[in-house]
C-alpha cells in the first residue's frame, strides 16, 4: 500500500458522527398503560354522573381520552424526526429528517467551517450554528442546554483535528 493510498482511507473515515433525535420518555408499552389508566379512571369517574342523568359528561369525559391519545400520536410522530452529523477530513455531512420523512442535506469544507453559539445567562447554551461563508444551519436543536454544551465541545475538538488533516503513516526506513 502506498503513503499516498493510506492518506484517502484516512480522509474518508469519519473523525465525528452523531445522530441526534427528540427525547421522548414514554415507551409504547407504557403509552398503552397510560391510555388505559386514564380511559378507566374516565370511565370510573363518568358512571356517577351517569346515573344522577348528567350523562352529557360521558361524551366530554371521552373527549379528554381522546385529546390525549392524539396529543401522544402527535409527539410520537414528531420523534421520527431526526439529524445526522458526520465529519470527516475532507468534507462536513448533515442532514436533517422531518418527522415526515423529508430530507435536507447539507455538505461544508470543514477548513471553512465555523461553529457558532449562543448563550442565555439563565438557560445555557441556547444555540449552536453550523456556518460557512455565507451559508449557516443550526443542529443539536433537539438536545437540551447542558447535552448542546457537550455537543459543541465533542464538535469543536473533532473538528480542530480535521483541519489539521490526517496524519500520514511514518516512513521510516
Amino acid at each position: 500500500m502506498t503513503p499516498d493510498a493510506s492518506t484517502d482511507d484516512a480522509a474518508d473515515r469519519p473523525v465525528f458522527a452523531a445522530e441526534i433525535t427528540p427525547h421522548r420518555s414514554l415507551t409504547p408499552r407504557a403509552f398503552l398503560f397510560v391510555m388505559v389508566a386514564f380511559a378507566g379512571l374516565c370511565t370510573v369517574l363518568s358512571v356517577p354522573f351517569y346515573l344522577m342523568g348528567a350523562w352529557p359528561v360521558l361524551g366530554f369525559l371521552g373527549l379528554d381520552v381522546l385529546a390525549l391519545w392524539i396529543a401522544f400520536r402527535l409527539s410520537f410522530a414528531q420523534a421520527r424526526a431526526c439529524e445526522r452529523i458526520v465529519l470527516t477530513y475532507v468534507e462536513l455531512f448533515v442532514e436533517k429528517i422531518s418527522q415526515h420523512g423529508l430530507k435536507r442535506e447539507w455538505r461544508f469544507n470543514p477548513l471553512w467551517v465555523r461553529v457558532r453559539t449562543e448563550r442565555d445567562e439563565d438557560f445555557g447554551m441556547t444555540r449552536i450554528a453550523v456556518a460557512e461563508r455565507g451559508a449557516e444551519i443550526d443542529v443539536a436543536g433537539a438536545l437540551s442546554p447542558h447535552e448542546r454544551e457537550e455537543f459543541a465541545d465533542a464538535f469543536g475538538r473533532a473538528l480542530a483535528v480535521a483541519k489539521a488533516g490526517p496524519r500520514a503513516p511514518s516512513t521510516v526506513g
